[in-house]
């Protein structure tokens, strides 16, 4: 039987703007809205607020949508999932799956778009969950996992050895969506120091004007407990990009009381809990942070601290003794500071 299995707290920003010091008449002009399933807030600097942005971005949003979300019925990704093999998909798509498959194979297979059947059956994704995954549901949705069964052709068709492999970009696609708006912002507007954000994945282009300073943002503490938000550390950026992922806030729990967090991990079909909490990555672009801040997630992390990363730090928030945290990050991490 299956039903809907129970949500607890399934929205979570992991990464929050820090603004202080700015007087009323010299505020950064500051876009909020919805879309991707969740916020998005983008800080730019003019002498008001531009009206054309708004359309402009939600164009923006329409096109990353009818391209790549599995939450849309007629989008591409949603008719490649449905075994249609006709489909051409566009440059944006292109895009995420050729980085998709970088990072697949840098990651050695931790970070894997396949393994959408698997986010469904346990609830996390736009089909409804299984109410109870046993071993032989997991062996049967593993065979339908490996990015390495899926080929993008030069003229933009997919194939895939099974017809029923599930592709799901949502681990990659908030970081491409900031890193498309925040060019955007440039080549369209040209706004040069620009802080863009989408559920919590960012990218901090050129410096806070006003300040004469890089960006400062913060990362939360991993509570579970939503209505209680506390800072962890701040830190600068400046031409990088920021993403986190986390289970702590993004879990569901079946009838017979498992608790399932919604990182994968691709080798087992497993959804379990574990030490790290959550993990936060620099790279130059917010596409790349996003897909290895899941991966690194999934990953046990004796493999973490040997993986190559060039051009990548990253930091970890892991579970200590008596509820308190433990903090790991590569040495090019910024210096943290206390919020």
């Amino acid at each position: 039987m299956r039903s809907i299995m129970k949500v607890f707290n399934t929205y979570s920003l992991f990464v929050v703007l820090a603004f202080v010091g700015c007087t009323s008449n010299t505020e950064p002009q500051r876009l909020s809205g919805y879309a991707l399933g969740t916020t998005y807030n983008i800080t730019y600097f003019d002498t008001r607020a531009n009206p054309n942005l708004v359309p402009a971005i939600d164009s923006v949003f329409y096109v990353l949508n009818k391209s790549m979300s599995t939450y849309i019925k007629n989008s591409d990704i949603s008719k490649i999932n449905r075994g249609d093999d006709q489909v051409v998909v566009d440059n944006h798509f292109k895009t995420v799956f050729n980085a998709s498959k970088a990072v697949f194979t840098a990651t050695q297979g931790f970070f894997d778009p396949t393994v959408g059947s698997l986010v469904n059956a346990y609830g996390f994704g736009p089909e409804e969950g299984l109410a109870t995954l046993t071993a032989s549901d997991r062996d049967r949705l593993l065979a339908l996992t490996g990015f390495e069964k899926v080929t993008l052709h030069e003229e933009g068709r997919i194939d895939k050895s099974n017809p029923n492999i599930y592709l799901d970009f949502n681990a990659i696609g908030k970081g491409y969506a900031v890193d498309v708006l925040s060019s955007y912002m440039e080549k369209r507007f040209g706004y040069t120091n620009t802080l863009v954000e989408i559920g919590g994945e960012l990218q901090a282009k050129g410096k806070h004007i006003l300040k004469n300073s890089p960006w400062t943002v913060a990362i939360d503490t991993p509570n579970e407990d939503a209505a209680e938000r506390d800072l962890l550390r701040t830190l600068t950026l400046q031409n990088q990009a920021l993403a986190t992922s986390g289970n702590y806030r993004k879990y569901r729990i079946d009838e017979k009381g498992n608790k399932y967090v919604h990182t994968i991990n691709p080798f087992d079909g497993t959804a379990q809990p574990s030490k790290v909490l959550s993990a936060s990555v620099i790279a130059a672009d917010c596409m790349t942070a996003d897909a290895y801040a899941t991966a690194l997630m999934s990953m046990p992390i004796s493999k973490i601290e040997t993986l190559p990363l060039d051009g990548i730090e990253y930091m970890l928030v892991l579970a200590g003794d008596n509820g308190n945290y433990d903090i790991q990050r590569s040495p090019g991490f910024p210096s943290l500071n206390l919020p």
